[in-house]
């Protein structure tokens, strides 16, 4: 069998369980690009560019193997079954809710192609089976799915359903086995992660389980997926900037700089909420890694709408930003609302806030050099060079020489030079540090 997974980490998780249950009725994994009896593609619908990507995947699979069960799930399987089953090459479809039943519904395909249930009554996440992560050195714990907002430009609920959480019990004794597995990473993912806990009998809290997480004997970082700024409560706050297992780097979405279209977008958060918060942790936590999500040419974003979220951007400490160019999306209400920008502009203040952002990169990067840095060394080496690369708690890669068996171990990396997109460094010995 073989994988192909399209959009969000939440997604290569999934692949990774689905992974795992098929491994364990006696399937072997091969390259993707290489035939193989079954063929898993786990798509994507965040936008129209997404599920174009997806349908060309489908049909590069069905090329590579032609004679294979081809089956399709993830978030367009979800939300468009019949387009999914409308192609020629798909034998299977299978919904978010259902991805659990695979191994079973392998074995039924012929009665039936499509399994895609109601995600909106989905209620309980299910408990996967901690996943292989042959030679991996990071290790991906979904902890929640599902969403509670309704943003205008989103199609995320639809495709996963209400919120849902994993029991803190499980968590920790999958954190456990995960780091005795040789995994000192940890990353705490979800569709909305900051709502963790809020559906479980006796409700808790991210908080809470970030608090118990961190005891995990052997667990060097607990980094966080992507949070909303009114998900930091004093609670989590409080956790988040003392604990030293904590890592030094949060994703916040921003998507505008403009309350106005902040409004119009259904985001439960102000410009001047997310300054505070963003001053707040960078003044705790030194060197923070802060990345950001932002949207550029919304309906109605005014020239002024648009200068907001520059300055926003360029006043406040990003290591990094990912941008994305407005478009729409069927089924959510943004493609109702007036004033749609014509796309010269769109591609206009993308590429305005990308630049931005790469320079943004650019100066965290270099504000390490001379510093030395503890890095878990990853399970792939550099490219270019051949060399080593070891990933720091504010998320910047370091290429730096060693011998491989320093893979999927923590080590220490002097940065010495930024060279473009790459950060170069050596291996350090002194254990010290520059203060």
């Amino acid at each position: 069998m073989s994988f192909a997974t399209l959009g969000c980490r939440l997604n290569q998780v999934d692949t990774q369980q689905i992974q795992t249950l098929l491994e364990a009725r006696g399937f072997r994994t091969v390259d993707f690009n290489e035939p193989a009896d079954v063929v898993v593609v786990n798509t994507c619908s965040v936008t129209a560019r997404a599920e174009l990507s997806d349908r060309q995947t489908i049909r590069r699979a069905a090329r590579v193997s032609p004679r294979a069960t081809l089956v399709v799930t993830g978030c367009w399987a979800q939300t468009s079954p019949g387009e999914v089953a409308g192609m020629g090459d798909v034998d299977l479809v299978v919904g978010n809710g259902d991805k659990h039943r695979l191994p079973d519904l392998l074995d039924r395909v012929v009665a039936d192609r499509v399994y895609v249930s109601d995600i909106a009554q989905a209620r309980t996440l299910e408990v996967a089976p901690t996943a292989r992560l042959n030679g991996r050195s990071r290790a991906f714990l979904k902890v929640q799915d599902g969403c509670q907002h309704r943003c205008a430009f989103c199609i995320v609920p639809r495709a996963r359903g209400a919120s849902r959480s994993l029991d803190p019990k499980i968590v920790l004794d999958q954190a456990r086995l995960l780091v005795e597995a040789g995994h000192p990473e940890i990353v705490l993912t979800g569709v909305d992660l900051g709502h963790y806990g809020a559906d479980l009998v006796p409700r808790t809290t991210l908080a809470a389980l970030v608090r118990a997480l961190v005891e995990t004997p052997g667990l060097r970082w607990a980094r966080l997926s992507s949070l909303l700024p009114a998900y930091f409560t004093p609670e989590l706050l409080e956790i988040v900037t003392a604990s030293p297992v904590v890592a030094p780097h949060f994703h916040i979405p921003l998507q505008s700089g403009s309350d106005r279209i902040l409004r119009s977008m259904r985001r439960p958060y102000s410009a001047r909420m997310y300054r505070a918060l963003v001053e707040r942790l960078s003044a705790a936590r030194p060197r923070l890694g802060l990345g950001a999500d932002v949207i550029a040419g919304f309906p109605g974003e005014a020239d002024d709408d648009f200068a907001e979220t520059v300055a926003c951007v360029r006043e406040l400490p990003f290591s990094y930003l990912h941008v994305f160019p407005y478009s729409t999306r069927k089924g959510t209400e943004a493609t109702r609302l007036a004033d749609q920008l014509d796309s010269r502009t769109i591609t206009h203040r993308s590429r305005v806030l990308r630049e931005l952002g790469r320079a943004k990169s650019d100066e965290f990067r270099r504000s390490l050099i001379g510093r030395v840095e503890e890095v878990l060394v990853l399970e792939t080496l550099d490219r270019a060079s051949g060399r080593l690369v070891g990933l720091t708690g504010n998320y910047v890669e370091i290429v730096f020489s060693g011998p491989p068996s320093l893979m999927r171990t923590l080590a220490r990396a002097r940065v010495t030079a930024v060279q473009g997109d790459r950060v170069l460094g050596e291996l350090d010995a002194t254990g010290a540090n520059d203060r």
